[in-house]
């Protein structure tokens, strides 16, 4: 994992200017509430190729550069998809609370997990709510989010059926992590609305926090050419 930092320009819904320079980035998985539906999910993925993870949560260290405000991203594959997802940033002496999408390309998944998320960039939000530190209380359970492909409803629901974020946030740092470093961790998606990856080209995110303005995200995917 990188220790080199990236800078971010950011602003805070509460109309601040933000500069982040994150020194590790951490995709996780697998972290929803019900184990036995996890279990089952990683059964699924297993019969098609997909490789089982060490840990639940799993944990996916990327390099920070992967990071991304930018409102068009660059793929090497065309079977490539993205999933919506809360984002904590701990940064600054504070944490930030954002919105995400953990682009994956999908057909390098069979061959490793960690391979398939490196190979895309991670396009976060521009916006952020500052949660201080320790991160304020948020009501996880009534955040919604939702995500859109080509115009089309993906992915809709609240965060009622996920480990909160802080929760997975702890469980990096008692395996790997250190609450001294800046870091950026993608916090798990909600299931697919109809359980199928579409590998679409403009991509839309949502997420509702009570008492707070929306914050969205969106970017549009183009192929690389060889």
């Amino acid at each position: 994992m990188s220790t080199t930092a990236t800078r971010l320009r950011l602003g805070t819904t509460d109309g601040a200017d933000v500069e982040i320079e994150p020194t590790h980035l951490v995709v996780a998985g697998y972290t929803g509430r019900d184990q036995e539906a996890v279990r089952h999910h990683i059964d699924e993925l297993a019969a098609i190729g997909v490789p089982e993870p060490d840990t639940i949560p799993a944990f996916y260290p990327l390099e920070v550069d992967r990071l991304t405000t930018a409102e068009r991203i660059e793929v090497s594959g065309a079977e490539t998809s993205g999933e919506v997802e809360p984002v904590l940033i701990r940064a600054n002496g504070t944490y930030y609370l954002t919105i995400g999408s953990d682009h994956t390309d999908r057909k390098m998944e069979t061959v490793g997990i960690q391979l398939s998320k490196a190979a895309c960039p991670k396009p976060i939000a521009s916006t952020l709510i500052e949660l201080g530190d320790p991160p304020a209380l948020v009501d996880w359970d009534a955040i919604v989010v939702r995500s859109w492909v080509d115009g089309d409803l993906y992915q809709e629901g609240t965060l009622a059926s996920m480990l909160p974020i802080t929760q997975v946030l702890a469980e990096w740092d008692q395996i790997g992590g250190s609450a001294d470093v800046a870091l950026v961790l993608f916090g798990g998606t909600r299931p697919l609305i109809d359980g199928t990856f579409r590998y679409g080209r403009d991509w839309r995110m949502q997420l509702e926090v009570p008492g707070h303005a929306p914050i969205e995200l969106t970017y549009t995917v183009s192929v690389r050419s060889n």
